[in-house]
């Protein structure tokens, strides 16, 4: 049963690892991986010499920072929140709506988006209703960054509750009634029980998205953004498609891919390395 799994990671996740050789190579598609002469390091000097190398890296941070600001406590909020209702059925109908939105496909958000945040939109119609000038979001740079997390807090929160509702499902009841004999109200439990059983999840959790810092979606951004956005909406992923899957520079590309992926396992590493020296929860 585990043959599918591991041929799968050997086919789509080793197996190209020997095609990172082409970061270091003037790829042509003519002369192959192996026949490509070698030019050592020159793909990566040309990135970081290039005009658009601070403003991806700080777009890429940023936007992942504001992500993890705001998106990944907000799960850890609701599942709280949910947890503390009493009525089965409100509680149920709270979960149904909150992960019903982790089903609707990115496009069919984006173009719901567009059709609310337009100058002829929902939102915009409001807004001139009371005589308020309108704002065209979407060509907008300042309001990018804005619009893209807080769709993304929308559309993730509820599915990103499941694992710590799971988690908190595992909690010895006991502690609980040995709080409320000792006088704890709800928001002492929640405090003093609740978080630090929990705390061992969200560490884990937090080290895979610290993880993740480098890397956004790019079909999101791709979707979203415009010429007017780049400013505060290209990243390295929707960089990496215009040069390598447009202008087919691959070499070049695979070199910025490649500086992506060590810092994140750089970030990875140090994550871990930190919470290990200051707690008992690791990943590994």
């Amino acid at each position: 049963m585990a043959l599918p799994v591991i041929a799968y990671y050997l086919i789509f996740h080793y197996g190209p690892i020997l095609g990172l050789q082409i970061a270091f190579k003037d790829y042509g598609p003519v002369d192959g991986i192996w026949g490509s002469p070698w030019i050592g390091f020159t793909n990566f000097q040309d990135f970081f010499e290039s005009f658009y190398f601070w403003r991806l890296v700080r777009n890429t941070i940023l936007i992942n920072v504001y992500e993890l600001m705001f998106g990944f406590p907000a799960a850890i909020i609701l599942a709280l929140l949910l947890n503390e209702i009493r009525s089965t059925l409100f509680k149920r109908a709270v979960q149904t709506i909150s992960y019903l939105p982790h089903f609707i496909s990115i496009v069919v958000v984006v173009g719901m988006m567009v059709d609310f945040l337009n100058r002829d939109g929902l939102i915009n119609q409001i807004m001139d209703s009371f005589g308020l000038e309108t704002i065209a979001f979407l060509q907008q740079p300042e309001w990018f960054r804005f619009l893209f997390v807080s769709s993304g807090v929308w559309q993730g929160i509820g599915w990103g509750s499941i694992i710590y509702l799971a988690a908190i499902a595992t909690i010895d009841p006991t502690l609980y009634e040995a709080a409320k004999i000792d006088g704890a109200g709800r928001w002492k439990q929640v405090l003093h029980i609740t978080i630090p059983g929990i705390m061992p999840t969200i560490v884990i959790l937090f080290i895979l998205a610290l993880g993740s810092m480098m890397s956004v979606g790019s079909e999101k951004v791709l979707l979203m953004y415009n010429a007017q956005t780049y400013v505060t909406g290209d990243v390295i992923s929707t960089y990496v498609y215009r040069k390598g899957i447009l202008e087919a520079n691959y070499g070049y590309t695979a070199a910025v891919g490649l500086f992506n992926s060590v810092i994140s396992f750089i970030l990875i590493v140090a994550a871990n390395m930190v919470s290990r020296r200051v707690s008992e929860n690791k990943l590994w």
